[in-house]
């Protein structure tokens, strides 16, 4: 983590959120966003970015966060609205809700990437924030803890696509059941056009 990034991006405002999303390139599902509030000075052993940890530490951390962070927020947008309005506009959709989900209001927001689009407070984009701001790699473990979890509730639906496996995404596994099966009802139609041409 990078103390000394976030003391630079966040100098002249009071409260900071940080911004992530999981679940872009998945074939199936929702993109889930997270929005976090850290208390200023709270270390958190362990943060990094969500790909980086196992499953059982981002579970683990993922309590940690719930209990330690002064906010946080969770929403998404499902595959329908994925489909409707492309992934890149459905993650901004999620992103602001998961902004405007915050029951204390920030005056910044840090999001993890280079793009940010229709947000109501001040943004800052913040390349690989995910490994270097703490607020954006717990909002990055709550976005994966989450939508792995949704996973498995496909997975109990529609066992026969091995959700729990790939998490819905393009493996040579998933993209065969596809084929031979056809799409379950969670599946994002604007992904499947090259697999089912």
């Amino acid at each position: 983590m990078d103390f000394k990034l976030f003391d630079e991006l966040s100098s002249g405002f009071d409260v900071v959120a940080g911004i992530d999303e999981a679940g872009r390139g998945p074939l199936a599902g929702p993109v889930v966003a997270a929005a976090v509030i850290l208390p200023r000075g709270l270390i958190i052993e362990g943060l990094n970015d969500s790909k980086k940890l196992s499953e059982k530490k981002r579970e683990a951390l993922f309590e940690v966060i719930n209990e330690k962070a002064a906010a946080y927020s969770i929403a998404q947008a499902s595959h329908e609205e994925i489909d409707e309005y492309n992934i890149l506009g459905a993650t901004m959709l999620a992103m602001r809700r998961a902004a405007d989900g915050l029951r204390i209001k920030p005056d910044l927001l840090l999001i993890d990437g280079n793009r940010a689009t229709g947000f109501d407070t001040p943004v800052k984009t913040v390349i690989k924030g995910d490994a270097l701001i703490p607020s954006i790699s717990a909002a990055s473990i709550l976005a994966k803890v989450t939508r792995d979890r949704i996973c498995l509730e496909m997975d109990a639906l529609y066992p026969e696509y091995g959700f729990k496996i790939h998490k819905g995404y393009p493996t040579k596994f998933h993209r065969e059941k596809v084929v031979e099966l056809g799409p379950c009802p969670e599946h994002r139609r604007s992904f499947l056009k090259k697999i089912l041409k």
